[in-house]
């Protein structure tokens, strides 16, 4: 091909491309029109036009015209997520300031103030040396954003929901990185701004990029199981249509199998695989809002239409009306048995709810909905940073406290207590008050008496108790999981005085026994009990490093057990258990006994802060009739 030719193509194709550019823009301003002034529509031709000069010289990787990319995200802005004109015009410009030569202040003075602060919440900072890495510093940058305007973010999600359906035309590393982010940081925030259907397509194309057999072999098992199941799920949904329509109920009745990240999460979450996975599809009704009707009795009313026809599943009811999720969320779940014997989940929602499901924070418009979303961020972000939390800590903080999906728990007064997923009583008594999670001492589940360690779960009614003496622990970090309630924790333990000698794991050394310590090159000191095995092969080996320690009793308490055995008798076990509990105060970790041929061994476990104590307790025991040996057990 000779070099006119070659030219003549190239004129073509970018004749094709700004036709394409032209059809795309002009679908952004018919969006836009019924919402926008005339006046406001001009801005908004300007700030398209402003973008394709500043990127006419530049291409996407795919080697489409870039200024394809930030109509796209302004289509999305517009038509999916619903923003307002500035919202659309800082879509159209989002990428200027980060790759062309033009600045913040051309912004601010070509469109005002607070297309500025848009365009710049979601401009990368360039700089010589970030705080943390460059993606954990954006993830900040774009949440400080949130303290003044949560538009910010829902351009930012624009952005990158362009850049996830168009992640093909990427290197694999770059999809990965790109993915990566996705799943971490962008799906869940969409998940807590309440927008599922940008969710839900981040998630997917995160899988599918990061995982991309898994996500080809999922959606090939949906299909195929979709099509199997579809002539039954017909007869179920037919059969609720009529039911619905004879009773004068209008409602849209269909089946949606759920996408590859749901089964993908659910299946990693229980350990099932696809075949033995529960509830792959649900049925949605969603009935149109009559005036004059609540909501609830319109549900209420179809509920009791289905369970007169369906058998209903004893405790298969999730009521998201009343309690709605921390996002907003609301609807009606419940499962019915259908006539081919098997259990179906089924929603209930008004059109109201799946409009909201979809715009989520923005769904309701007023300054003062908006206003709550802003304060719900910025008591956190400020409550985070006010404690010290930087580097990945702070954005990990963050993930935890916003971005996992809640459940509802209450108070035996009926507060309502909104907690993370695997929330525990330990997160449960810190959100009701940090004394109360200080000195959280066990806990009522739903009237039952349970470890403050036992996992949640949506509806529960829990009732802590306290004890001026107990205090946080290191494994209560393996069981808290809000941020409010490990910060605490974390805190405490910090100032808790720390010991001044490690004990030896083998021969568990307490104070006021003969013991030596050994000096390690970093200068931490094990203490051993002299006869300790391991102490005698130190000494013999690396004599320098021993060193005399004085190993008193402060108000550690350490773990012992003692054997003790005796002659079976009436009461024996009764005598025992007076003397440590009664006379001699203490608590008792566990007890185990066994009796043969009239000869008792019991195994006491129990708590003291140094050799005399033990000692005393041992004596004690000792002294009681029928007792014929008392000793103690080196723990395991």
């Amino acid at each position: 091909m000779n070099q006119d030719s070659r030219h003549a193509l190239d004129e073509a194709q970018e004749k094709k491309y700004d036709r394409i550019v032209e059809e795309r823009a002009h679908r952004v301003f018919d969006m836009m029109r019924a919402r926008t002034s005339p006046e406001d529509m001009v801005r908004l031709r300007q700030a398209f036009e402003f973008a394709r000069d500043a990127h006419s010289t530049q291409r996407r990787k795919s080697g489409e015209p870039y200024i394809l990319h930030p109509i796209a995200v302004a289509a999305i802005a517009a038509g999916e997520i619903n923003l307002d004109v500035n919202s659309v015009i800082a879509a159209f410009l989002h990428d200027v300031v980060e790759d062309t030569p033009h600045t913040i202040d051309e912004i601010r003075k070509m469109f005002g103030e607070d297309v500025a602060f848009l365009v710049k919440a979601v401009t990368k900072q360039k700089k010589e040396k970030y705080e943390m890495s460059k993606q954990l510093d954006n993830f900040k940058q774009m949440l400080n954003s949130v303290q003044y305007d949560i538009r910010a973010l829902l351009v930012k999600l624009s952005d990158r929901l362009h850049n996830m359906r168009t992640l093909s035309s990427m290197r694999t590393d770059k999809q990965m990185k790109i993915a990566g982010e996705t799943d971490y940081f962008y799906a869940p925030l969409a998940t807590r701004l309440g927008l599922y259907d940008v969710k839900t397509e981040l998630e997917n194309l995160s899988l599918k990029f990061r995982c991309p057999h898994e996500y080809e072999e999922l959606e090939s098992r949906i299909s195929e199981d979709e099509r199997v199941n579809r002539p039954k799920l017909q007869v179920f949904i037919d059969e609720i249509s009529k039911i619905l329509s004879s009773n004068g109920i209008k409602a849209r009745v269909f089946y949606e199998y759920r996408r590859p990240y749901s089964l993908w999460r659910k299946m990693n979450k229980y350990g099932d695989d696809f075949d033995h996975l529960k509830y792959r599809h649900f049925i949605d009704i969603v009935f149109k809002e009559e005036e004059g009707v609540s909501e609830k009795h319109e549900v209420l009313r179809i509920y009791s239409l289905l369970t007169d026809r369906f058998k209903e599943k004893p405790g298969g009811i999730s009521n998201y009306i009343d309690s709605p999720k921390e996002n907003g969320y609301q609807s009606f779940h419940l499962k019915l048995l259908a006539d081919y014997g098997r259990w179906e989940e089924v929603h209930i929602s008004s059109e109201r709810m799946v409009r909201n499901s979809r715009y989520g924070c923005l769904s309701d418009r007023s300054e003062g909905n908006i206003r709550r979303w802003i304060n719900k961020f910025r008591g956190v972000l400020k409550d985070i940073a006010s404690h010290g939390q930087d580097g990945t800590n702070f954005i990990e903080n963050v993930v935890a406290s916003f971005y996992n999906d809640d459940i509802m728990t209450f108070s035996p007064q009926g507060k309502p207590v909104i907690l993370p997923q695997k929330a525990t009583p330990i997160d449960f008594a810190y959100e009701i008050h940090s004394e109360l999670g200080r000195h959280a001492k066990y806990c009522r589940i739903n009237g039952r008496l349970a470890s403050i360690k036992q996992p949640l779960h949506r509806g529960d009614i829990v009732e802590i108790f306290t004890d001026s003496k107990s205090h946080p622990e290191e494994d209560w970090l393996d069981h808290a999981v809000s941020y409010k309630a490990r910060r605490a924790i974390t805190s405490y333990l910090a100032k808790r005085k720390k010991p001044e000698f490690k004990r030896c794991d083998h021969c568990h050394p307490i104070p006021g026994e003969e013991v030596i310590g050994f000096k390690d090159k970093a200068g931490e000191i094990t203490v051993h009990k002299r006869d300790c095995s391991l102490a005698i092969k130190l000494a013999s080996q690396d004599g320098d490093s021993i060193v005399a320690v004085d190993y008193r009793p402060d108000e550690t308490m350490y773990p012992v057990e003692i054997e003790v055995i005796c002659i079976d008798r009436p009461h024996m076990v009764i005598d025992i258990m007076d003397c440590i509990s009664n006379r001699l105060n203490l608590n008792l970790e566990s007890l185990n006994t066994s009796t043969v041929d009239s000869i008792v061994s019991l195994k006491l476990r129990l708590g003291v802060h140094g050799y005399l104590e033990l000692r005393a307790i041992m004596s004690a025991i000792s002294a009681i009739p029928d007792v014929e040996e008392v000793k103690s057990v080196t723990l395991n």
